[in-house]
């Protein structure tokens, strides 16, 4: 069992950087975890949204296996407290079996092709975050429901 977070383009904020690097030397005292940065498509201006998004989705369904668990990260999605957040996670993990990739998308979303794919789809909030900004705070919450699913010190409620 192993968590992937894929995301479209890298960060050029240092902040987000360190922030990821941290959480990512924690969370591997708790489970197999990698990040794949699919770099950000050149040559773009001629193209319409639509069209960025397939490309994309074709980028990203590269790295996801038929097997994966594939969650969205989308304001569409379901929202979760911390804690459902854990129980959630933990749900996965014991009675999945499967590989789960969590994914970012780029400024403009997900083609539909990668929404048909998809098994879920998380929501942080009804606001909207950058995709450089999301990657950290979703780090963070991974580390933070291990934190839970484990009764360690780190969630005050």
């Amino acid at each position: 069992m192993k968590i992937t977070l894929l995301m479209i383009g890298k960060t050029s904020f240092p902040f987000v950087k360190e922030g990821l690097e941290m959480y990512e030397k924690r969370l591997v005292h708790y489970i197999s975890y990698k990040r794949i940065e699919i770099a950000d498509l050149k040559k773009t201006s001629a193209l319409s949204k639509e069209q960025i998004k397939d490309k994309e989705g074709d980028l990203i369904l590269k790295h996801i296996s038929s097997q994966d668990d594939l969650i969205l990260l989308d304001e569409k999605g379901k929202s979760y407290s911390s804690i459902e957040w854990a129980s959630y996670l933990e749900h996965k993990i014991v009675n999945s079996g499967k590989n789960i990739t969590f994914v970012i998308g780029g400024a403009y979303g997900f083609s539909e092709k990668i929404y048909k794919r998809a098994n879920s789809k998380l929501s942080f909030s009804r606001m909207t975050f950058s995709h450089q900004i999301i990657r950290l705070f979703f780090t963070e919450q991974i580390y933070r429901a291990f934190t839970i699913i484990k009764g360690e010190p780190y969630h005050n409620e």
